[in-house]
């Protein structure tokens, strides 16, 4: 069973006089992940990082965003970009060498601007279900106008399983909820989207995997495919019957996809 502990590091950020304060779940031995969360919180990683440390020879870091789950957060750190270059930094400061950088949602596009930073000591990234990118005709689903209900109806290829009724929480974990829209808002815009990545993304040299739940509504499977596309020799795997989540709707499936491509 692995065993999971909390770590907060204070990371040195090249160019900024503030360093920022990351807390990391940490499970497992071998290889590194850095597993990169989305809007949802760092929850939506924490099983499948357990799971992937559990069933792999596998070393799983999974950060908590600053500003996300209520943790401080430097006053200039405000853009998915300054995520990434904190991201390096914590993996230069840990010494860790052929990491693979899997991001999900908000998480996908931390990783693309990762791979743009083109680290020596990444060895690869994985996009699963990411946003960042403009695609024509393929927006991404406009988050802040979204129920819960209709967000899960839209996130998962079985909705049912997943449907949280935010009057039945506590008020603690509302507030934290309400603390991290606004973040997402803070770092990803209402649109979730820069219209000038996918252009940037010609740039990348480091292996890149584009995994893709079929189900996903946010993000449709036809924007999948042209993430693949805007990376030189991406692969791309499609996901059958999971949607925008895939670590949380098909554990197994997604870990088999990830640790296939890391190995």
């Amino acid at each position: 069973m692995a065993v999971m502990t909390i770590s907060t590091y204070t990371v040195a950020r090249p160019g900024r006089a503030e360093p920022a304060a990351v807390t990391v779940a940490e499970a497992g031995a071998g290889r590194p992940f850095l597993l990169l969360h989305g809007g949802a919180g760092p929850f939506s990683f924490l099983a499948f990082g357990e799971l992937l440390a559990r069933e792999r020879p596998a070393r799983v870091l999974t950060p908590t965003h600053p500003g996300w789950n209520g943790t401080p957060r430097p006053g200039d750190l405000t853009g998915i970009r300054g995520l990434a270059e904190l991201y390096v930094a914590l993996i230069d400061q840990l010494g860790l060498t052929g990491v693979t950088v899997v991001g999900n949602s908000i998480g996908g596009w931390i990783a693309a601007e990762l791979a743009l930073l083109a680290s020596p000591r990444v060895s690869g990234v994985v996009i699963l279900n990411g946003v960042g990118i403009s695609v024509p005709g393929h927006p991404v689903a406009d988050f802040f106008a979204l129920t819960p209900a209709e967000l899960a109806d839209l996130s998962y290829a079985d909705p049912a399983r997943f449907r949280i009724d935010p009057e039945a929480m506590p008020d603690s974990q509302r507030a934290v909820m309400a603390a991290n829209r606004q973040a997402i808002a803070l770092f990803a815009g209402t649109t979730m989207a820069d219209p000038g990545l996918a252009d940037r993304l010609a740039a990348v040299t480091v292996p890149t995997c584009v995994l893709w739940g079929q189900s996903d509504r946010i993000v449709d499977p036809e924007y999948g495919k042209a993430y693949a596309a805007a990376i030189p020799g991406a692969v791309h795997r499609p996901l059958a019957g999971t949607g925008h989540l895939p670590q949380l709707e098909t554990p197994q499936q997604t870990l088999e996809a990830i640790w296939d491509f890391a190995r």
